[in-house]
C-alpha cells in the first residue's frame, strides 16, 4: 500500500534516535528553549518577523482570530470569509467565537478562491486556505483586500514551501498559519505556527496562546502591561490580561522541529519533483480537470488532488486506485459547507458550485519525500490508467493487491 503517511519524520531513524537522547537527558519537558529556538529559526526560514508556536495548525487558527479580538481588529458580528473548500477547524473558530461565516468558493483549475471569487462578496476579513499547495491569483486578492479595507490572513497549513512571484504563501496577509502536524510537510507529531510582521499582534499572540498572562513577553512589554494595570510584583505571574488558551506546545515539538527544519529545503524539492510528474500524467488523462499552476514559481503539496469531470470518471478512478493500493481520500474537508457541523450551528450556505464539485467528483493521494521510483511509475499508471475503458484491474497493468 502506498499509504498517505510514509514515516513519522524525514530521516526518521536518525530523528527517533536523536529524540530518545534529548528525552532522557531533558530536565524539563514544557514549553522551553527548544521552542523558543524553533519560532526564531522557522520565522527567519518563513521571512516573517515573528512566529509563535502552538500546539496544532488548528490552534493556530483559533489563537490568531481570538487575538485579533483581543486587539479589537476584529469584533464579534463580523462577517469573515473563508475559503469553502477547506479544513474544518479553518471554519468552527469563525463560529465559535461569534464571527459570522461567509464561505467563497474556489476556481475549480486552482482549488483556490480568486479575486473572481472574492469580488461579490460583503466581508470584513477574509481567512483564506491556500489550498494543498496551490494558490490562484493571491497577489491580485491581496491588492482587491487592502482597496475594499479587508483584512487578510492566511491558513498555510498545506502549503509550506509553495512560492508565487518570487515570494512564499503565507506572506501576503497580516498574519498566516502553519501546521506541523505529522502527514504535513514538516512534522513535529503535533503542532502549528502563527507568522505575522506586526509585533502588537505578535505580543498578544504570546499571551493567548497561554492563560492570558504576561509572563512570556519581553521584559519591556511585560513592565508597560503591569504599570498599566497596576499590577503588585505578587501577583504579577497570575494575572491574566485577556481572554486566552492553553495552546502551548512541548519541548519535545520544539526539539523535533529544531532537527526537521533544516531538511525542509530537501523536502520542498522532492515534493515539487513529485508534484511535476503527477501534474504530467493527469494532464494526459482527458477524464480530469486540468489544474493551474503556470503562475507558480514553486508547488510545495504533501497531497496531490484530482478532480474528475463526471461522477462515473471519479467512480471508476476511485476503483483503480483501491486495485492498485494506493490510498485516497476526500480532497480536505470537501466543501466544508456541506459538513453536520456547518448545516447544524451555520444553516444552508449560499452555493459554491466549484467546491461542492471538487467535494462530489475529487480524491487526493500522497505526495511525500519517500516516494520510491517504483511506487511513482505505479501512482502515474493509475492516474493513466482512469481513462481507460477496460476492467480496473486490468489497466495499464496494475496489480489486483500487493506490489511494491
Amino acid at each position: 500500500m502506498i499509504r498517505l503517511m510514509k514515516s513519522t519524520f524525514h530521516n526518521e531513524v536518525a530523528t527517533k534516535r536523536a529524540l530518545a537522547e534529548f528525552i532522557l537527558d531533558a530536565k524539563i519537558l514544557s514549553m522551553g528553549r527548544q521552542c523558543g529556538r524553533f519560532e526564531s529559526s522557522f520565522a527567519a526560514w518563513q521571512q516573517r518577523r515573528r512566529a509563535v508556536f502552538v500546539a496544532s495548525g488548528s490552534a493556530a487558527n483559533l489563537v490568531l482570530l481570538q487575538a485579533l479580538l483581543n486587539v479589537g481588529r476584529l469584533r464579534r458580528g463580523d462577517r469573515v470569509g473563508f475559503s469553502a473548500l477547506t479544513w474544518a477547524t479553518n471554519v468552527m473558530p469563525i463560529i465559535q467565537l461569534g464571527l459570522v461565516p461567509v464561505a467563497v468558493d474556489c476556481e475549480l483549475e486552482t482549488l483556490n478562491v480568486s479575486p473572481r471569487t472574492l469580488a461579490p462578496v460583503d466581508i470584513k476579513c477574509l481567512f483564506l486556505t491556500n489550498v494543498l499547495g496551490f494558490c490562484d491569483d493571491l497577489p491580485g486578492i491581496a491588492d482587491l483586500c487592502r482597496l475594499r479595507g479587508i483584512l487578510l490572513l492566511e491558513d498555510n497549513c498545506e502549503s509550506l514551501g509553495s512560492r508565487i512571484s518570487g515570494r512564499l504563501l503565507g506572506n501576503y496577509g497580516l498574519a498566516s498559519t502553519f501546521s506541523f502536524f505529522v502527514g504535513h510537510h514538516l512534522s513535529t507529531i503535533e503542532g502549528g505556527m502563527v507568522c505575522t510582521d506586526d509585533d502588537e499582534l505578535g505580543d498578544v499572540l504570546i499571551m493567548t496562546r497561554a492563560h492570558g498572562w504576561d509572563r512570556d513577553l519581553p521584559s519591556h512589554r511585560r513592565a508597560c502591561l503591569r504599570q498599566s494595570h497596576h499590577v503588585d510584583d505578587f501577583f504579577a505571574e497570575y494575572t491574566f490580561h485577556d481572554l486566552a488558551y492553553n495552546a502551548r506546545p512541548t519541548e519535545i515539538s520544539g526539539f523535533i522541529g529544531n532537527l526537521q527544519l533544516p531538511y525542509l529545503p530537501e523536502i520542498i524539492e522532492k515534493r515539487f519533483a513529485n508534484y511535476r510528474r503527477f501534474a504530467a500524467a493527469a494532464g494526459r488523462n482527458k477524464d480530469i480537470v486540468p489544474l493551474r499552476t503556470g503562475h507558480m514559481d514553486c508547488v510545495s503539496n504533501f497531497a496531490m488532488p484530482v478532480v474528475f469531470h463526471d461522477r462515473p470518471q471519479f467512480e471508476r478512478a476511485r476503483e483503480i486506485f483501491t486495485a492498485a493500493r494506493i490510498e485516497i481520500r476526500p480532497i480536505i474537508s470537501g466543501d466544508v459547507t456541506r459538513q453536520p457541523f456547518y448545516r447544524k450551528h451555520v444553516g444552508a450556505p449560499d452555493p459554491c458550485p466549484n467546491s461542492a464539485a471538487a467535494h462530489q467528483r475529487g480524491f487526493y493521494f500522497g505526495n511525500n519525500p519517500g516516494l520510491t521510483e517504483r511506487e511513482l511509475v505505479r501512482i502515474e499508471r493509475a492516474l493513466a490508467a482512469c481513462d481507460d475503458p477496460r476492467q480496473p484491474s486490468r489497466r495499464a497493468g496494475l496489480p489486483r493487491s500487493g506490489g511494491a
